[in-house]
């Protein structure tokens, strides 16, 4: 009995003084997001009909989906794999048409959104108008989109995905990062006058 007896005090004794000592619950850990500094600069591509200020980490790329028209193009944010897709339309007395496809293309996502915020843009100056929606919830593929026009000639589109499946709760600092730089997008955004 003493030969059984020995071993197993042995490894309780043993597990027992491996122990911390005390003992503190240590709290869920979560990842540091580094946000690039702010510096934007315009981007002005001879053959589009429109320009706007951009922050230096994007990168602009035509839109070489199969679907793509001329003047589409892809802002790529490879810190945060998001991309903003930016289509463009000629208005030949159809700007109804293209606005209720904007509305369309935000209300595809009332399934999964909490809210859906519009904030009017009026830039009388440059003849710039539009929304931006801000799409909240934790399933929405699209957290922004915006549409801006001329009301005569123009009309441009865009909506911000991520290249994965989204947690918009976890992405919350980088929506709001990049919403900011749309923001400022649509503020500095003019039509080329050719």
């Amino acid at each position: 009995m003493m030969k059984f007896l020995f071993p197993i005090a042995a490894c309780i004794i043993l597990l027992v003084s491996a122990c911390e000592p005390n003992y503190y619950p240590r709290p869920k850990g979560f990842f540091r997001l580094e946000l690039p500094d702010k510096e934007y600069k315009v981007f002005d591509s001879v053959p589009l009909p429109y320009l706007f200020e951009k922050p230096d980490y994007a990168i602009v790329f035509p839109d070489t989906a199969p679907h793509a028209e001329p003047h589409w193009i892809d802002i790529h944010y490879r810190p945060f794999n998001a991309s903003l897709h930016f289509s463009y339309k000629e208005i030949d007395n159809n700007l109804d048409v293209y606005l209720e496809d904007a509305r369309l293309f935000v209300n595809k996502h009332i399934p999964k959104a909490s809210i859906i915020n519009e904030r009017l843009y009026q830039d009388h100056m440059y003849d710039v108008y539009g929304l931006l929606f801000t799409i909240e919830g934790t399933g929405a593929a699209s957290p922004v989109q915006f549409f801006l026009t001329d009301s005569t000639h123009h009309f441009v589109r865009a909506a911000l995905y991520f290249n994965f499946t989204p947690n918009n709760d976890s992405l919350a600092p980088v929506i709001e990062y990049i919403k900011a730089d749309i923001e400022h997008m649509v503020e500095t955004f003019r039509w080329r006058q050719y």
